[in-house]
């Protein structure tokens, strides 16, 4: 793995951590790349459960290199991916954004691509991409509306203000808010208790649940009976209802 990303794993949990401090964390297209080998790591090796996204230096991410973009005119877009290999198509397991500092444009895009987020007290989000002539592209407008109310999803997309974290808690866009330093703390404690349940009926229900928001009322029961039922049928579904009835932690499977 490139120095430009840092991957450790701990307690069957993935930490990928951006490392350009020196750009707070600015994503180039070297970089989109590497992120997205991490990814696809995350989801290819079995030993383990949850990863977890980070930024080196006390931020998380400013978004894309715009000197880098200027000087060479690569977008950080991988195919089939989208910036920083993540936007467009995110991993098939957890993925938990641990944030510090600025998540600001792309970097904002970011979090908002992860499955839970937990940030400093002293975050602020933003998409600042109008003031610049731009518009987030990379999920900012299609996901932050979804995530909090419209009406102040609306105000910071338009204006690009930020968004301190106390306020996007508050709003729900923020699972929890940690001390300044402490959000890999809280990403990996909130990991461990995803990777302690069963893998499959884990990924199961990340599946359905991203799958089933264009699902039509009427259909969706039938729609998730067939990706349901293998999870019902599994050794690690009797492996749980043992595991209670005996009293003990349930030593999952993974089939």
């Amino acid at each position: 793995m490139s120095d430009l990303v840092k991957v450790e794993i701990v307690d069957r949990i993935m930490i990928i951590t951006i490392n350009r401090p020196e750009t707070r964390n600015a994503i180039n297209y070297e970089t989109a790349h590497v992120m997205a080998h991490a990814f696809e790591q995350l989801d290819e090796r079995d030993e383990v459960a949850v990863g977890v996204l980070t930024g080196a230096g006390g931020t998380f991410s400013s978004g894309m290199d715009l000197k880098a973009f200027a000087a060479t005119g690569q977008r950080p877009l991988v195919p089939g991916r989208g910036f920083g290999g993540l936007c467009e198509r995110a991993p098939n397991k957890p993925l938990i954004a641990a944030v510090e500092g600025y998540a600001l444009a792309g970097g904002c895009e970011l979090a908002l691509a992860c499955d839970l987020i937990v940030a400093a007290t002293n975050v602020n989000f933003g998409l600042p991409e109008t003031r610049r002539g731009l518009v987030a592209s990379s999920g900012g407008m299609l996901r932050l509306p979804q995530r909090i109310p419209y009406h102040i999803a609306m105000e910071a997309i338009l204006t690009g203000e930020m968004l301190p974290a106390q306020r996007a808690y508050d709003h729900g866009l923020v699972n929890r808010l940690v001390e300044p330093g402490k959000s890999l703390e809280g990403a990996l404690a909130l990991g461990r208790v995803i990777a302690a349940n069963g893998p499959l009926a884990v990924q199961t229900a990340k599946k359905i649940v991203n799958e089933a928001k264009d699902w039509r009322q009427s259909d969706m029961f039938d729609l998730q009976r067939p990706r349901v039922a293998p999870i019902f049928a599994s050794a690690d579904a009797k492996e749980g209802a043992t595991a209670f009835a005996e009293k003990r932690k349930p030593v999952w499977q993974g089939r």
